[in-house]
């Protein structure tokens, strides 16, 4: 099984838990718990290697896990950690907190957009690109803002596995495609 399938899967126990016995709130405190757990590990990649490492017995990833997370997370959220290990399945943290955290975000209506400009946008043509994704979608849009000079101009938009491409280096490369594409009649040479 791939490893996103396994990781979906977890992050949906993981959600239904929270549905269930996370309280008012409880998905958004479990979710922000996964994505320190997850920051832990990107920030380290020793962490990663330690808990994928077949050489390191469960139990000592466990007790690694407890002494690093007890009392830093919610009590589900560290036995979930625990059974994660316990399967075999602690080098899959981070992508089970990315799609923990999608599951989050659809259950509140909310999508986030990585949009990738050639320069920094000022606050009011933030606000627009979010109100007119919002309108086009229909849900809240969260949206990260990213300077990419490889845009050269334009705009970029990811939402999900959708990506609008606005940019100027796009529509440079579809008119090169055209002029290459072009017969051009052997009486006009």
């Amino acid at each position: 099984m791939r490893a996103s399938v396994i990781a979906r899967n977890y992050a949906s126990t993981l959600f239904t838990l929270a549905e269930r016995h996370g309280g008012e709130g409880g998905a958004e405190r479990y979710d922000e718990a996964m994505r320190m757990v997850a920051a832990a590990i990107r920030e380290e990649p020793r962490i990663r290697e330690f808990l994928a490492s077949p050489r390191v017995s469960v139990e000592e990833k466990r007790g690694v896990i407890r002494k690093a997370f007890e009392g830093r997370v919610p009590d589900l959220v560290l036995r979930f950690l625990l059974v994660t290990t316990e399967k075999r399945r602690a080098g899959l943290l981070v992508e089970i907190s990315a799609a923990f955290h999608e599951l989050v975000d659809e259950s509140l209506g909310r999508l986030r957009a990585d949009i990738r400009l050639a320069r920094p946008a000022d606050e009011a043509l933030q606000q627009r690109i979010r109100e007119t994704l919002e309108q086009q979608f229909g849900s809240a849009v969260l949206p990260t803002f990213r300077v990419d000079p490889g845009v050269v101009g334009g705009v970029v938009i990811r939402v999900g596995d959708r990506v609008m491409d606005g940019s100027l280096r796009r529509r440079i490369t579809q008119m090169r495609r055209r002029m290459l594409n072009t017969r051009i009649p052997a009486s006009a040479a």
